[in-house]
């Protein structure tokens, strides 16, 4: 596996690959990687000759009370896992390369509309900061496919009006989030969750399993069938930020006559705040 820090390397590898004709497919991350970012790494290779994978802890898009400086940083662990899986090049720039001016000075990309609700109202400007990351990634990178977990719903649903906004030409893939066995989504952030902490937090799971069931078989209303969710979530121990009925397209509240919907969960369990989805038809 090549290991490449600096954007001169990055572009005369992608020169040499682009000379032999190989479909390139691109993975980035913030690093710390679990199972979740490896199954994108094994999606991303049957959908390519070769595989590039990026870690970036992307300040831009950490809000001033985040947790930027104590995001987990593992790369020897990192980069061990995805030579086990034969990734042709990990790319590990420094933040002095990706914002050479600094933050305040450095040109940005924003998506109206969509990065406004739900994360985006409780975590002003972190869209922008994905936006503006991600297209740096794919100038650079310059990737025929780029595979995203579903998890994040909202951010693949922004990178992908991004793409299409910005007529990108590459092939933006949704990979279906990877889970514990007992439902709870695989996230770096759970690592900050105590023993304890760990065991409630699979109630968001079975909270948008019941939901799901009561949408499809409209056994209530779509704010009462709400209203009982943050209920359940608030006696497990969660504390609200917001839960979500949506079209999975346009991720507006979902109308009665949605078919394409998606639950949008985000609940803090102590300090740590979960997010998780489930995208399902009525």
């Amino acid at each position: 596996m090549k290991f490449i820090e600096t954007l001169s390397t990055l572009r005369e590898t992608r020169q040499q690959w682009r000379q032999a004709q190989l479909r390139v497919a691109f993975v980035p991350t913030m690093g710390n990687l679990h199972d979740g970012h490896i199954e994108l790494v094994r999606q991303a290779r049957q959908r390519a000759d070769v595989v590039i994978v990026s870690i970036f802890v992307n300040p831009m898009q950490f809000g001033a009370n985040e947790d930027l400086d104590a995001y987990p940083r593992t790369l020897d662990a990192d980069k061990a896992k995805l030579h086990a899986e034969g990734v042709e090049a990990l790319f590990f720039p420094a933040a002095s390369d990706i914002y050479p001016r600094g933050l305040n000075e450095q040109t940005f990309v924003e998506v109206p509309g969509i990065s406004e609700l739900w994360c985006g109202a409780s975590r002003p400007g972190h869209f922008r900061g994905v936006a503006t990351i991600v297209c740096k990634l794919f100038n650079m990178v310059q990737p025929d496919v780029a595979c995203f977990g579903e998890k994040d719903f909202q951010q693949l649903q922004v990178i992908r009006t991004m793409v299409e906004d910005l007529s990108l030409p590459i092939e933006i893939v949704g990979i279906p989030t990877r889970r514990q066995a007992d439902g709870l989504a695989l996230s770096s952030r759970n690592g900050y969750l105590s023993e304890a902490e760990r065991k409630q937090a699979t109630q968001i799971y079975a909270t948008m399993n019941a939901m799901r069931d009561a949408l499809c078989n409209r056994i209530a209303s779509q704010a009462t069938i709400i209203n009982q969710a943050v209920s359940q979530l608030e006696d497990a121990g969660f504390k609200r930020d917001y839960v979500a009925v949506c079209n999975a397209r346009t991720l507006q509240p979902a109308k009665d006559s949605d078919t394409d919907l998606v639950i949008l969960i985000a609940a803090f369990m102590g300090k740590t705040r979960l997010i998780d989805n489930l995208h399902f038809s009525r």
